[in-house]
């Protein structure tokens, strides 16, 4: 599960934010919404430890990750966090496979192939194994970076807009597929959105004003 306490936040004495406390149980999934400039997507690189907040807690399977070293927190994160960004950071010289097996890699030195393999092929993507991301839809890119995001079983899964270049087909589909998935590997799932398509699919429901 995932939990904060107290979190702020500020770029600059203009630019300061103070967000409400989070809580997400594994397997249960937090939608965070708020216009833009309310900080969604700094809170979700609080939570994920790629920024430090000025004060406050965040708390990851009982263990708070403010208390870590860079070094620390960078090993946590490949085993505990899985991240669906809006920019996919795709190796774009590798295969779809190996951009998937290259995430378990990072976290335990451990090429899993086969897991990759039965990964992509439960998000329907094993026809696409040996293809450049260039080459997917972006429907397909997107469903890659869940398979990239959950191969390392983590504990929280954060997706950053991750329906919002999607038509409404596939938006309801990746929102779908990531509740039922985060059920399945019993991963809390936080989603940070401005979409209104998934503010009527969750309700479990923060808003940033």
């Amino acid at each position: 599960m995932i939990q904060t306490k107290n979190i702020t936040f500020s770029y600059n004495s203009s630019t300061v934010f103070m967000f409400p406390d989070i809580q997400c149980p594994e397997g249960e999934t937090c939608l965070i919404t708020g216009g833009s400039g309310k900080g969604k997507t700094t809170l979700l690189h609080i939570l994920g430890g790629l920024l430090r907040p000025e004060s406050g807690e965040v708390i990851i399977n009982s263990t708070n990750i403010e208390l870590f070293s860079e070094r620390k927190l960078d090993h946590f994160r490949g085993k505990n966090i899985g991240l669906v960004l809006q920019e996919n950071h795709f190796i774009e010289a590798f295969t779809v496979l190996e951009n998937v097996m290259l995430a378990s890699w990072l976290a335990s030195g451990k090429k899993a192939k086969e897991k990759a393999k039965l990964l992509l092929e439960h998000l329907d993507l094993k026809d696409q194994w040996y293809k450049l991301p260039s080459q997917l839809s972006v429907g397909q890119q997107q469903r890659v970076s869940i398979a990239r995001a959950l191969i390392n079983e983590p504990k929280v899964v954060l997706a950053d807009e991750p329906t919002s270049s999607l038509d409404d087909e596939n938006a309801f589909k990746v929102a779908d597929l990531l509740e039922k998935l985060s059920q399945e590997y019993k991963t809390a799932l936080v989603i940070v959105t401005h979409d209104s398509r998934l503010k009527e699919r969750f309700t479990n429901q923060i808003s940033l004003s």
